[in-house]
């Protein structure tokens, strides 16, 4: 009997790892799948209204319609979703925390090492003051379409820089190139 309980318990032991391993990868695949609902969501907006009104037209959809559909699926889905960035444009809903700061550095280095931006993420269960959480960073790629307004500042056209002036004073998320980390989804969701 007590040969069996010592198989029994090492049998536990060994599958006590694999078990961790799947919980991880059903955060991630969730992470991951909300992420990409708030990219393809704020990616039809965009162009549905660089469509109908041009480039300064969709720095409403950042400005305002990014942010709510975050808030949206945080609620929904019990987790804070939202995007930051190295260069805020935003900074009282975009700045990076410490280890967002870390992960986007380690993109940057990523891409300079000739990785694709596309395929950037990073996924971590991390101990803070207030807890354990499960963090998930998907890197947001510079396309063709944002260096209407994330190009060259002296590129942009001038309803564009006018828009922005208007509507971020402090914006820093300009001199980007097709191609770089403009920024990242981020998800926090507590364990």
């Amino acid at each position: 009997m007590r040969y069996s309980i010592r198989v029994f318990a090492l049998g536990l032991v060994a599958i006590a790892p694999l078990a961790a391993a799947q919980t991880d990868s059903a955060l991630e695949d969730g992470a991951r799948k909300l992420a990409a609902q708030l990219q393809s969501a704020l990616a039809s907006r965009l162009l549905a209204e660089v469509k109908a009104g041009g480039p300064a037209a969709a720095i409403n959809v950042c400005n305002t319609v990014a942010p709510s559909l975050a808030a949206e699926i945080s609620r929904r889905e019990g987790v804070r979703l939202t995007r930051v960035s190295l260069k805020t444009r935003n900074a009282l809903l975009g700045t990076p925390d410490a280890w967002e700061q870390a992960v986007l550095k380690r993109f940057d280095e990523r891409v300079a090492k000739g990785e694709k931006p596309e395929a950037l993420e990073h996924a971590e269960i991390v101990t803070e003051p207030n807890g354990r959480y499960f963090r998930y960073m998907k890197a947001l790629p510079v396309q063709a379409l944002c260096v209407n307004c994330h190009g060259a500042p002296d590129a942009l056209a001038p309803e564009v820089k006018a828009q922005l002036a208007k509507d971020y004073p402090f914006d820093q998320a300009t001199g980007y190139r097709e191609g770089q980390v403009r920024g990242a989804i981020s998800l926090k969701r507590p364990l």
